[in-house]
C-alpha cells in the first residue's frame, strides 16, 4: 500500500486532477448564483431608492470574485482538454486579468466577510447558521485562491487594471453608499470598515504582485 502522502493534496498533478477542478467549478458556479441571490434586494433598492443604477457593477462584491474564479477554473479545465500547456507560458490580456481578478478579488473579500461576521459578533450580533455557512464559504474563497497561486499566468501589466478596478470600488462604496449591507451594529463603524476594507486591497494587490514574483522565479511545487 502506497503511504499516505499530504504532498500529493497540494501538489499540481491534484489540483489540475479532473475531479479537483470539476468540483471547484461547481462549487463555485453555484456560490456565485446564490451570492448575486444574496444581493438582489440591494441591487433593486441601488437602483429604486437610491437612483444609482448605473453603479450596479460595485454592488455584488463577492459574487463577482467567485464568478472570476469559475472561469479561472474553466481556463484550467479548458487547457487540460488541450493536453496540457507550459506551465511559464503567460497568458493573454483578458485571461490574464480574470487571472488577477480571480486572485485579488477571491481573497480579499474572502477574509473581509468573515471579518465583518466575526467583528459583528463581538459586538453582540449573535452568529444564526448562516454566519457559519457564510464563514466556511468565505475562507474556502480565500484558500483556493492562494491554493492555485503556482498556476497563475498573468503579466504584469494585467495587475494594473484590476488593482485600479478595486481601489475604485473602494471609492464608490464608501463615497456613494453602495458598500455590501453590514450588521447593524457596525453601522457605526463605518470608518474603520472602510479603512478596513481599503487596507484589505491593498494586501491583495501585494498578494498578486507577490504571486508574479514567486511564479517567474519557476520555483514551483513539486508534482
Amino acid at each position: 500500500m502506497a503511504p499516505f502522502r499530504w504532498t500529493y493534496w497540494f501538489s499540481r498533478a491534484f489540483l489540475t486532477s479532473g475531479f479537483m477542478l470539476w468540483s471547484l467549478f461547481w462549487i463555485n458556479l453555484l456560490g456565485t448564483v446564490y451570492g448575486y441571490q444574496w444581493y438582489w434586494k440591494q441591487l433593486l433598492y441601488t437602483t429604486h431608492e437610491m437612483n444609482l443604477g448605473y453603479l450596479l457593477p460595485f454592488v455584488p462584491d463577492s459574487p463577482t470574485a467567485s464568478l472570476f474564479f469559475t472561469i479561472f477554473i474553466w481556463f484550467l479545465i479548458r487547457d487540460r482538454r488541450r493536453g496540457g500547456e507550459a506551465p511559464s507560458a503567460p497568458v493573454g490580456a483578458w485571461r490574464g486579468i480574470v487571472e488577477v481578478f480571480a486572485l485579488v478579488t477571491s481573497f480579499k473579500y474572502g477574509i473581509w466577510a468573515v471579518a465583518m461576521i466575526w467583528a459583528a459578533a463581538y459586538q453582540g450580533d449573535a452568529p444564526v447558521w448562516q454566519d457559519w455557512m457564510l464563514t466556511f464559504s468565505h475562507l474556502g474563497m480565500a484558500a483556493e485562491a492562494l491554493l492555485y497561486a503556482a498556476l497563475y499566468r498573468y503579466r504584469w501589466i494585467s495587475i494594473v487594471p484590476v488593482a485600479a478596478w478595486v481601489l475604485l470600488n473602494e471609492a464608490v462604496d464608501y463615497g456613494m453608499g453602495v458598500y455590501p449591507w453590514l450588521p447593524e451594529v457596525l453601522e457605526d463603524d463605518l470608518v474603520s470598515v472602510a479603512l478596513f476594507t481599503l487596507g484589505m486591497s491593498v494586501i491583495s494587490i501585494g498578494i498578486a504582485v507577490a504571486v508574479r514574483l514567486w511564479n517567474r522565479t519557476g520555483k514551483r511545487p513539486a508534482g
